[in-house]
């Protein structure tokens, strides 16, 4: 495994050791803990290793325990039904033989039927936004060093967010964020390891998004945060090598939890997935 996240084919490689358990290790980085968009991208691939001429249209996951990264990951797979049409499938992961995760995944042969979907917000395009040199040049050093230290890590997703004023200041804003995402190395073709990716990167920053009508960020430290469930839909063919648009919003924040949802469109403005997510959003009153 590299030391720096660079090749998200390595994060899937998974080892099949047998009985439809797979074991996957964290790249090492010096997370304290293991980061939950990875948890997710491996449990569906581990899923779909199981699942022949079928693709992943729902996934369903609970976020039950942090995991530490210096500790392999076994992801136990269920085959709880093989249809007609569709094929469920239930993983746990697990670490020192107790459960960290859980999630159910559903796959359908492909079908023809209506069409229609939401439009792509009207934002600048990935090429219009600075690159990771432009933000370290022109706005990282007027960003708090958190946010700067988030920004300038190495990682396997490449970011370019559209609405980077919000990290400037505490002002209380309309709860909406747009970003562009993409994998930072071409993939292989196989439709797989692209859902995995984009199941991987979709919990990058979506808790974040349910901060921003308080005027404040998961990189406050009087924040506690985790992410506690989150679903994710694929509507469409994609890949996840190229540009993404992840719009995110947060309907509603109450009880210390923070609601987020994100449509994800290609650069032909197709929406290929949708996510929606409940996180922890507690306040710590006694960290200043």
């Amino acid at each position: 495994m590299n030391s720096v996240p660079d090749s998200l084919t390595s994060i899937l490689d998974l080892e099949d050791i047998g009985n439809n358990r797979f074991q996957g290790r964290s790249p090492r980085v010096g997370w304290q803990r293991v980061f939950g968009g990875q948890v997710i991208g491996q449990a569906l691939y581990a899923a779909c290793k199981t699942v022949e001429e079928r693709q992943p249209h729902s996934l369903h996951a609970y976020f039950l325990l942090p995991g530490d990264p210096e500790t392999p990951i076994v992801y136990e797979v269920d085959r709880l039904r093989d249809g007609r049409s569709f094929t469920t499938r239930r993983v746990l992961a697990l670490q020192n033989g107790a459960a960290i995760f859980a999630m159910s995944a559903s796959f359908q042969v492909e079908e023809e039927g209506y069409e229609h979907q939401m439009p792509m917000p009207d934002v600048p395009m990935p090429e219009d936004l600075p690159d990771r040199d432009g933000m370290a040049r022109d706005i990282l050093p007027h960003m708090p060093a958190a946010v700067r230290a988030y920004y300038q890590r190495e990682r396997p997703i490449e970011i370019r967010p559209v609405e980077f004023d919000r990290y400037g200041d505490d002002s209380k804003r309309e709860p909406r964020f747009n970003v562009w995402i993409r994998a930072v190395k071409r993939l292989p073709d196989e439709p797989a390891i692209h859902q995995s990716v984009l199941a991987y990167a979709s919990d990058l920053m979506l808790l974040d998004s349910s901060l921003i009508a308080h005027g404040t960020t998961v990189f406050d430290n009087r924040i506690q945060g985790a992410s506690l469930d989150h679903a994710l839909w694929f509507h469409r063919p994609f890949r996840a090598d190229d540009w993404l648009l992840y719009a995110q919003d947060s309907p509603s924040t109450s009880g210390a939890r923070g609601f987020s949802r994100g449509l994800i469109f290609d650069r032909q403005r197709r929406l290929v997935a949708s996510v929606a997510q409940e996180g922890l959003i507690r306040p710590r009153p006694d960290r200043s």
